[in-house]
């Protein structure tokens, strides 16, 4: 099966955002892209939440948040 579907397209974002994908998958990525504006609307939203929020200085967040951040991350 040569073409992704829009399932496997959200999945594989961040890494296409990162530029980790192989040369395959990324023109198997772009493909669907030129054949689907879902996808490509989904691309560009992606890319403006990491523009806005990319970077969260760690004094921007309640020292409670905090906590309960670092909880979550080692419980998974």
């Amino acid at each position: 099966m040569d073409e992704l579907s829009c399932k496997q397209v959200v999945e594989l974002v961040t890494a296409y955002l990162e530029d980790v994908l192989s040369t395959e998958d990324r023109r198997r990525f772009d493909a669907h892209l030129a054949g689907c504006p879902f996808c490509t609307v989904y691309l560009e939203q992606m890319r403006q939440t990491i523009a806005a929020l990319g970077h969260l200085p760690e004094a921007s967040i309640s020292a409670d948040a905090l906590r309960e951040l670092r909880e979550a991350f080692r419980r998974t």
